[in-house]
């Protein structure tokens, strides 16, 4: 009966010291990084000069980090298809399920003119 007595007794203190806890969970919460802040360490930067790095970083999601392998539509040849003002106003524009305004700027210029490029 007593090593009954002391089990329960034991499970009690380890279930009243876990729920305890140090003190630290609302410390780590405080200086825990905002979804801003994690996506800006995770994305890789580049320069308006990299445009398939400013292509990965932007449009890879989408449309496949080798220009065909995403759920958008296949880049790979959109240089035959649509001249590089054309893909620079969809970049900037959107164009059906995809949202513009991605790239803007020297950015935008830079991929359009990368992209015109695929044939």
């Amino acid at each position: 009966m007593k090593k009954c007595l002391y089990g329960v007794v034991f499970v009690a203190f380890l279930s009243f010291i876990s729920a305890c806890g140090d003190g630290d969970e609302a410390t780590e919460q405080e200086n825990a990084p905002t979804e801003e802040q994690a996506a800006e360490e995770q994305a890789p930067t580049a320069d308006a000069g990299e445009p398939d790095a400013k292509y990965q970083q932007s449009c890879s999601q989408c449309h496949g980090g080798d220009l065909v392998s995403g759920g958008a539509p296949d880049l790979n040849m959109i240089g035959s298809k649509y001249s590089q003002d054309e893909i620079l106003e969809i970049i900037e524009n959107g164009r059906g399920n995809m949202p513009g305004g991605l790239l803007t700027g020297e950015d935008a210029e830079a991929v359009a003119s990368w992209l015109a490029e695929q044939k």
